[in-house]
């Protein structure tokens, strides 16, 4: 059962992931101004990330087995490279929602309601059930569109705005007796 333990370390990322990214490319440029600017930045720390964490870790760890170059694929090479592009367009993609107006509690709840989604469609697709179509059961399909209505539900009643920060003289206020009390 490690892999539950990896699946939800995996949740746990993501699910602070929009919210990491939408602060540092609000603080990459001087006076919080999110521009184009903000985002190239930003995502250029997010590569500079992936550089760190999944190409150098992983050499380092094949170099210890004497593997690091040798015992590739032509074609795990070319999907695994896929893979990655696939990853950092939605990287991207996140950035680019959040810079048209996008909330990282609705951005990504879209997204991580939708990603399964088209995971599952996709995957469908490829590799379709051994017993057919029809072997597909209805709580499955309840899930496909539980997650859908997840999304929606997450989107559509989203809180407009944060409660407001009190102000010092509000604060003063709300302290001061009020006569006959």
């Amino acid at each position: 059962m490690n892999w539950i333990l990896f699946a939800l370390l995996t949740v746990a990322m993501w699910g602070v992931y929009g919210v990491l990214l939408h602060m540092g490319q609000s603080q990459m440029v001087p006076g919080g101004t999110i521009d184009a600017e903000a985002r190239y930045k930003s995502f250029l720390f997010v590569g500079l990330a992936y550089f760190l964490v999944a190409v150098l870790a992983p050499l380092v760890l094949l170099m210890l087995k004497g593997k690091a170059f040798s015992g590739y694929s032509q074609g795990g090479m070319v999907w695994s490279l896929i893979a990655g592009i696939a990853g950092a367009i939605g990287a991207f993609g996140v950035l680019l929602a959040f810079g048209s107006g996008g909330k990282p509690y609705v951005v990504m709840s879209i997204i991580f309601a939708g990603a399964p989604i088209v995971n599952v469609l996709y995957s469908l697709l490829n590799h379709p059930p051994k017993d057919g179509w029809s072997a597909i059961k209805p709580p499955f399909v309840l899930g496909i569109v539980l997650a859908a209505l997840g999304g929606f539900l997450v989107t559509y009643y989203r809180p407009d705005k944060p409660a407001p920060k009190p102000t010092a003289s509000a604060s003063a206020a709300a302290k001061t007796p009020k006569p006959g009390a």
